[in-house]
């Protein structure tokens, strides 16, 4: 199973024009099984490159055969008309449940730039078996929001564990509890807006008592003696000031061993953030 990760910066590339067919043609050869996406946009013309075009449409669209899950986390209405921008995922495997969270947004009076934050979960029929797969994109100008968030997601990812010991699917139920399994094994990807080492970074990975599937880095698993690739900051782009790492594969412990490869695609100058791939045997 093969899965992308990517911030594609509304297909903003390095000349300030959109070209939403560039991530398109990026990711289908790549050909993943399972997309992750933040920073896509619908009818916000005033981002750069003018992001007036449906986003969240034009990529499902484009991959026909994967069914689509959208979380527009920030929709800003004018003139009766929605401004979204958020996180899509496309599975080529069948989903059989979705759970979309807000994440927390404490006041922070000393950063009052901004965005609501989500994270979506898709419950998915992998091939070796059900798997919570789980995409977010965290707050970048707040710290304080940012830590919030991250345990927030420690939360979500106890609480998923502790059900899937619990409870068992009830067939006697009516039809909206009849959820079925839900498991603690989970892929977590995204744009989490810290660099590794930082506190958020230690807290997301840190072992909790009572939680029976820590999460682990699954680059730094697979590549515990090289320095790490940087996902921002490379082709000339005004951001970051230098290239480090902002976007992460996180596994759950009974995942580590089927991590076959975790890399990050640097040739692509689609976005100012490079994809992520996460091959699982």
């Amino acid at each position: 199973m093969r899965v992308v990760s990517w911030n594609i910066h509304w297909g903003c590339g390095k000349d300030g024009r959109i070209r939403i067919h560039a991530i398109i043609d990026v990711l289908r050869k790549l050909n993943p099984d399972i997309i992750c996406l933040q920073e896509v946009a619908a009818n916000h013309a005033e981002l750069e490159g003018n992001a007036n075009a449906n986003q969240f449409r034009q990529l499902a669209g484009a991959f026909g055969g994967y069914q689509p899950v959208l979380e527009p986390t920030s929709e800003i209405y004018q003139n009766n008309m929605p401004r979204q921008f958020g996180n899509l995922l496309l599975s080529k495997f069948r989903i059989n449940q979705v759970h979309r969270y807000l994440l927390p947004w404490p006041p922070d009076p000393h950063s009052p730039a901004g965005m609501p934050r989500g994270l979506i979960e898709a419950v998915i029929e992998a091939p070796g078996g059900k798997v919570r797969v789980l995409t977010t994109h965290l707050e970048y100008y707040s710290p304080v929001q940012r830590m919030a968030q991250v345990r927030h997601i420690k939360y979500l990812h106890w609480e998923a564990c502790e059900r899937a010991r619990i409870f068992q699917p009830d067939p006697t139920l009516e039809s909206p509890y009849q959820l079925g399994f839900r498991p603690g094994s989970a892929i977590y990807c995204g744009d989490f807006n810290f660099v590794p080492d930082t506190p958020e970074y230690k807290e997301l990975i840190a072992p909790d008592e009572g939680v029976a599937l820590p999460l682990v880095d699954a680059w730094r698993f697979k590549h515990p003696h090289v320095a790490r690739a940087p996902t921002a900051g490379l082709h000339g782009f005004k951001w970051p000031e230098r290239a480090d790492c902002f976007d992460y594969f996180f596994v759950t412990e009974d995942l580590v061993g089927r991590v076959a490869e975790c890399e990050v695609q640097s040739e692509t100058a689609a976005s100012d953030h490079q994809p992520i791939v996460l091959d699982i045997n």
